[in-house]
């Protein structure tokens, strides 16, 4: 059986009982008392291009499987990016209640509270796996949930991308120098160490990086990685494709919730959305994984792409100033320090176990 049908078949007694974390007995007991014939019509809005592989894709897929999950008690309508609100006007969207959920990036909402970087990309931090460890049994989404409680919002992990590419660029990058004066389209944490770097980050959403690339308007932006990239055509106004993603060795793709919205559904229904989002963030690391190496020989074949990785003086300054960056958040927000001190605690824990399991592994294969 197909691991999407399965998902999607799942019934209410399935989905209760198989949820892990969750009262499952309790909201089975609670649910026979709720109208179980009320159906939830809902709208969701994306930071993502309509249609858009994956990431775009992905919100389409969850969406539908809570609809599947749910035997059609939510039905949700979707709107891309610019279609219900602009790109980054989501999160505001979900607090007022003009949209009942949305998927995006945590990253983008630093002017809310810096804090929220830390529930998508840390510059040199955890990658998919030790991140997923930190959300779901290190004490991550309770903390990522109270900092967006102030919103009327309820945050869960929903897509990951992976390690991803250090991006594109119309020029090598040979030292620190070649980064003074650099405009890059890099978002979050990432953005304020190219700053510090000397470079110039530019926030700007997903469907407007090309232009701004091939007109020179940006030198440079990252976006996720061959897959995604390839589909953008960055590959077409740029010729040197940069690694390591230092700024994202992993990205928590977020699905946000109405507080409102989200705590009127009976408690089987929270069950689903909840196992619906965490499926999604398993499944959505999975096909980057299969779809990156694909587009990933799709690049070298086509012989235009030059491939270069970062030279070690530029990641050590890059290193150093990612410190700094997150050295002077801790000291300005108690938000900022709560989540780090959880997050640096865990890493510290999982980077001693992968030292002698991972990291060995892939050097003895």
């Amino acid at each position: 059986m197909k691991r999407r049908d399965f998902i999607a078949g799942l019934g209410v007694g399935a989905v209760a009982t198989g949820l892990s974390g969750c009262k499952a007995e309790e909201s089975l007991t609670q649910n026979n008392t709720s109208n179980s014939t009320q159906v939830f019509n809902w709208t969701m809005v994306t930071t993502w291009p309509p249609n858009f592989p994956v990431l775009g894709t992905g919100a389409a897929e969850l969406a539908k499987n809570i609809e599947k999950m749910s035997n059609g008690r939510i039905k949700i309508k979707i709107y891309a990016a610019g279609e219900l609100v602009p790109a980054l006007e989501a999160f505001d969207a979900v607090s007022r209640g003009t949209a009942d959920m949305a998927h995006s990036g945590a990253y983008y909402w630093k002017g809310k509270n810096p804090a929220t970087q830390f529930f998508g990309a840390l510059p040199f931090g955890m990658n998919a796996q030790e991140t997923n460890g930190w959300m779901y049994y290190g004490g991550g989404l309770e903390i990522w949930q109270d900092i967006y409680a102030p919103f009327n919002i309820i945050p869960f992990p929903a897509g990951s991308t992976g390690t991803q590419m250090g991006g594109w660029f119309n020029k090598e990058i040979n030292s620190v120098a070649d980064l003074k004066g650099l405009k890059m389209r890099i978002p979050g944490l990432g953005g304020e160490v190219l700053s510090r770097a000397g470079g110039t980050p530019v926030n700007i959403p997903g469907g407007e990086i090309f232009n701004a690339l091939q007109l020179g308007q940006i030198d440079a932006c990252e976006w996720v990685g061959p897959y995604n990239d390839k589909a953008f055509g960055f590959h077409k106004a740029a010729k040197y494709y940069y690694s390591p993603g230092w700024h994202e060795p992993n990205a928590t793709l977020e699905a946000i919730f109405n507080k409102e919205s989200f705590n009127a559904l009976p408690d089987d229904l929270k069950s689903i959305i909840e196992l619906a989002c965490q499926a999604m963030n398993m499944n959505m690391l999975s096909e980057y994984v299969t779809k990156n190496h694909q587009a990933l020989q799709d690049l070298k074949s086509e012989g235009e792409v030059q491939f270069r990785s970062f030279p070690d003086e530029v990641l050590a300054v890059l290193k150093e100033k990612s410190i700094e960056v997150v050295d002077e958040l801790v000291a300005s927000n108690k938000d900022v320090a709560r989540a780090y001190e959880s997050y640096k605690k865990f890493q510290d824990g999982v980077k001693e176990w992968h030292k002698i399991s991972e990291e060995q592994f892939y050097s003895s294969r």
